[in-house]
């Protein structure tokens, strides 16, 4: 039961910091790695929490032109615009920054304003999140 909670909590850590909430992952996945927790399933649980949560984003993204103007929208009209504009100048690759902090919860919510296809997203994203997950465990271990 106790693994169940560690795993969940680390999915909705990394679930959470991928939306566009002010949460992060990295030094959750850093701690349960230095614990002795197998890296293998932390990084398999982290990566699908994050990609699931650039989902939300995309589809935030899909909706934005009835919310955009909305005092609780999440995302600020000038911050909207510049990955709108980052998106149109590089296209779908672009989404293979979307691990960045700052950056990548804009760009992919602006995949979805763009009308990205929701395969190629997945694909793209999927990578980049996962890349960043593993580079962390590899150094986090790698310093142990």
């Amino acid at each position: 039961m106790l693994q169940l909670g560690i795993y969940g909590g680390l999915f909705l850590s990394a679930f959470g910091a991928a939306t566009l909430l002010p949460l992060q992952s990295e030094g959750l996945l850093a701690g349960l790695l230095v614990a002795g927790h197998p890296a293998t399933g932390l990084v398999v649980v982290a990566s699908l929490g994050n990609t699931l949560g650039s989902v939300v984003n995309w589809l935030l993204g899909r909706g934005v032109e009835r919310f955009r103007d909305r005092r609780w929208f999440p995302v600020g009209e000038a911050a909207l615009q510049r990955a709108q504009h980052w998106y149109a100048r590089y296209g779908k690759w672009s989404l293979l920054l979307s691990w960045m902090p700052v950056i990548g919860d804009p760009l992919t919510l602006a995949a979805g304003v763009m009308r990205e296809r929701f395969v190629v997203f997945l694909v793209l994203v999927a990578i980049a999140k996962t890349g960043r997950y593993v580079a962390l465990a590899a150094a986090t271990l790698q310093v142990m």
